[in-house]
């Protein structure tokens, strides 16, 4: 219990440098905050950005309302709690393997800071508040989210069995994409799905670079990985798999763009404006990044939270610009 505690003074290797966790947070809740990554916050941003995406993909061309800013805010809440409770849940069934790397030795659980049966409660906690945001959603909304559920148990397990755990993470991370999409459509589109497809390699793509930075440790103690996998050809990798997140969300766009009565060209235009910004970051990540370099990888990797941001800005707020600014030049 002694060592757990000097640990908890320790920070963990891809923490926030002296942020708030480290600072102003009282002493005894700081083990439970790094274990549900209150001082990495980029995890709540990925989980979030996706739901926001689904949202603005079914108001395409369309202005938003109270109730839907409402709306993006309970997915942010519920972002919190089920990442929180999701790392929880992996931190508890990976504590050994966590021991044995380098990154995440300081991990509260595998330290020793949190009991594992501590660890339980906090993420039952958790869960409820998740359970609040998941009942003031529609029922179809509803139904989708709950569906995540076996994604979820099953990922932690995944590096043990496959080389492929970055794969399952982009299906179980983007799931709020379907979410969102249905909270205000009602309904799952061929659009949503070449959404959620697109996500889907921009997680692989991300979480690839991430698994950089522990590639070695992995190696010894047997974790597989796609950046194991991929190893000395991963830039290449990444260059296939980011062009069809690119591809893919490109489609996405024009095609809820066309299911629109009221589509015109600016709209259209508008749908593809936010893949042409996303293009940049990704395209950046892929050329500027030292895949042997740890700290190059977990900059590249945090850019990600930019990059969804201006992706479901541009694409809330792009599309009825332009048919605005249209309109107005129609008129003139």
């Amino acid at each position: 219990m002694q060592q757990g505690m000097e640990n908890d003074q320790k920070p963990i290797a891809d923490a926030i440098p002296q942020g708030w966790v480290d600072t102003r947070a009282p002493r005894r809740w700081r083990p439970f905050l790094r274990l549900a990554r209150y001082d990495r916050p980029i995890g709540f941003w990925l989980l979030a950005i996706p739901c926001w995406i689904g949202m603005a993909l079914a108001h395409l061309g369309q202005p938003w309302t109270t109730h839907d800013g409402l709306l993006a805010l309970s997915f942010w809440v519920g972002a919190l709690a089920m990442r929180g409770a999701g790392c929880t849940y992996n931190d508890i069934v990976d504590r050994d393997l966590d021991a044995q790397v380098s990154r995440t030795a300081l991990r509260p659980i595998a330290s020793g800071a949190v009991s594992v049966k501590t660890a339980w409660v906090f993420l039952m906690l958790q869960c409820l508040v998740g359970l609040g945001v998941l009942i003031i959603l529609p029922a179809m909304a509803r139904f989708v989210a709950l569906a995540a559920i076996p994604l979820i148990l099953a990922y932690p397990y995944m590096k043990r069995i496959t080389f492929w755990p970055q794969a399952w993470l982009g299906l179980t991370f983007n799931w709020g994409v379907l979410v969102g999409y249905v909270a205000i459509a009602g309904t799952i589109t061929t659009p949503l799905l070449l959404a959620y497809a697109g996500l889907f390699f921009w997680t692989l793509g991300y979480d690839t670079i991430y698994a950089h930075q522990d590639k070695e440790d992995d190696a010894l103690i047997g974790v597989k990985s796609t950046a194991r996998l991929f190893g000395r050809h991963t830039k290449n990798a990444l260059f296939v798999i980011y062009a069809a997140t690119l591809i893919l969300l490109a489609f996405a766009g024009t095609t809820q763009a066309r299911f629109l009565e009221s589509a015109d060209q600016a709209i259209i235009v508008g749908s593809w404006l936010p893949t042409l910004l996303f293009a940049f970051f990704l395209a950046e990540q892929i050329t500027k990044t030292d895949f042997n370099d740890a700290n190059a990888c977990l900059r590249a990797f945090k850019q990600n939270k930019i990059a969804g941001l201006v992706y479901v800005i541009t694409l809330a707020f792009s599309p009825p610009l332009l048919a605005w600014l249209q309109g107005m030049f129609d008129a003139s």
